[in-house]
């Protein structure tokens, strides 16, 4: 076989050795990159127990105000209109010209 040939061969296994070391590598790093998912699989798990937990408290604090403001409810309602408005302002003008 002539020199070229030899290089050839050369360069066969040198490109098969470089596909196994690469082989390797990328192994490793996705057992990496699968250990970091999984804790942070378990992370997302613990921050969603406490979010919904959080979520429970806020859905029960939003129906005690509302269960605490309902005997308030008909005198707001009034208190807001427009025309009750309208005429408490009628009576600061006519208070102000006094």
């Amino acid at each position: 076989m002539t020199t070229v040939g030899w290089v050839g061969v050369g360069l066969l296994v040198a490109a098969g050795l470089a596909m196994v070391v690469e082989m390797a590598l990328a192994a490793v790093w996705a057992v990496a990159v699968a250990r970091r998912a999984t804790k942070l699989a378990e992370r997302l798990e613990t921050a969603r127990g406490i979010l919904d937990s959080d979520l429970k408290k806020l859905r029960f604090a939003v129906e005690e105000a509302q269960r605490l403001w309902r005997p308030y409810r008909t005198a707001l309602r009034w208190l807001g209109h427009p025309l009750t408005i309208a005429l408490w302002q009628s009576y600061l003008r006519r208070a102000r010209v006094r």
